[in-house]
Parts: C-alpha cells; structure tokens; sequence
C-alpha cells in the first residue's frame, strides 16, 4: 500500500509500563505495522496544530485520568490533555473524519457533544456481554460485530445520557452506553477494542492500585479475565482501519 496515508495512535497514560503494550495492543489488533501507526503521547507531548488530513484515522486510548473529576483537582496534564481531545473531537465532527475514542476518549467526547458522564455505571475489570442496537447490526463498522458478544471493561465513569445527535450502538447490562456513532466517522466506545485477555491481565497488574478493583484480589481478577474468550472486539478495529483507509 505504498503512499497510504497512515493512522495516529493518541494514549495518555502516565504509567510508562502501560503505554508500549498498548501502543502494540492497538497495532496487533488494527494489522498496520509500525510504520503506517503514529503514536502521540498527550501526556508528554501536546497535540499542537493537528492537521487531520495527514492521517487516514485517528483512535484515542485509554488512561486512568477521569472526567468526572472536578476541575480543581486535576492535574495540569490532564487538563491539557482534555483541552487537546476536545479540539480534537470538535474538528473531527466538523470534517466527518474518522477517529475512534476509547474508554476514556467517550467521557470527553461525551461531554464535548453536551451529553453527561457520571459514575453510576462504571464496572469493574472483566469480561461483560455487549449487545448490538438495531442501528449497531446496520452500522458498517459495528455491524462486522455478533449481535452478543464479549468484551474486556474496567472503567469508573460511563456516559449516563446520550448526546442527543448520537446513535447507540451498543450496550451492556451494568452499561447502557458502550458503542455510539456521531455522524457517519466518529465513535466511540467503552469498552477497550484493542486488548487481548493476556493484554488485560497485564495491565490490570499495572493498575492494582488505581481502584478498578481490590488490589488485594488481583490473582483472582487476572484468573477470572484469563478464563475469559474475547475474540471479536477487535475485528473492529480491522473494520476501523478498511473503512477510513478505503
């Protein structure tokens, strides 16, 4: 595919045993190789002018950062990492360009679009059925998707009401907004689409001690999501990857 256009990978986590995993977790699972996926980490380096053409996509990671926490008690960082990923939303939605937001990336997308986050649905670090809307069947990317399938969460806010020019995709049980879609490019989604359970495992032992679960229960946990089969998430990072590239 000589001269396509290559993708840019956004994470912000501080833990920088966390950050190259997932940087490879996002590649395996979206098939580019390293030289067609930019990686940009917000909390080292600030987005600066991002001119969204130069890349075919764009998919925002995870990051232990809430939203959901007051404004007077964020760090600088994160505050200037929410600052780059709403400009980075509005001038997406504004172009119709593809990005994916990912865990985290719903709570400021969320927010940007006037809808609200809160902590009534967060779930701890498992494994949790998801099941497609109507319109997630019929969308072209969710739609490579099972009607049911599993997914990996760990996440302490969700979104509680759905901006109002968003479309639901997807939902879980403990979660009533795992997949929506703004427009005809820009998602986002909940759950984490890029990790494999072994994936997991390793990152919940990075955050043992960032309140997704008991610390004390961390071999249970890492069993429990070991035993898991998580397979078709990330079919939709592949999927992400042909339409924005197509």
């Amino acid at each position: 595919m000589s001269g396509a256009k290559p993708f840019l990978f956004l994470s912000a986590r501080p833990e920088v045993e966390a950050v190259g995993p997932e940087y490879e977790s996002v590649r395996r699972a979206t098939g580019l190789d390293a030289g067609r996926l930019d990686h940009v980490r917000l909390d080292v380096d600030p987005l600066g002018e991002l001119r969204l053409d130069d890349y075919a996509g764009v998919i925002v990671g995870g990051s232990p950062y809430n939203v959901t926490t007051p404004e007077t008690g964020k760090h600088p960082v994160q505050l200037r990492v929410e600052a780059d990923l709403a400009r980075l939303a509005e001038a997406a939605l504004l172009a119709d360009h593809p990005v994916l937001f990912t865990c985290y990336g719903i709570g400021v997308l969320t927010r940007v679009l006037g809808g609200a986050v809160g902590t009534l649905h967060g779930e701890d670090a498992a494994a949790v059925e998801v099941t497609l809307t109507d319109e997630g069947a019929a969308d072209s990317l969710v739609g490579v998707l099972p009607h049911r399938f599993d997914a990996l969460v760990g996440h302490k806010e969700a979104t509680e009401r759905l901006p109002a020019e968003a479309v639901l995709l997807a939902a879980s049980a403990g979660c009533p907004v795992q997949i929506y879609r703004v427009g005809r490019r820009v998602y986002a989604t909940q759950f984490h689409p890029e990790v494999s359970t072994d994936d997991f495992v390793a990152r919940a032992q990075v955050y043992r001690h960032h309140g997704y679960f008991p610390a004390s229960e961390l071999r249970e946990v890492s069993e429990r999501l070991a035993a898991a089969s998580v397979v078709e998430p990330q079919r939709m990072l592949r999927r992400f990857v042909e339409l924005a590239a197509g």
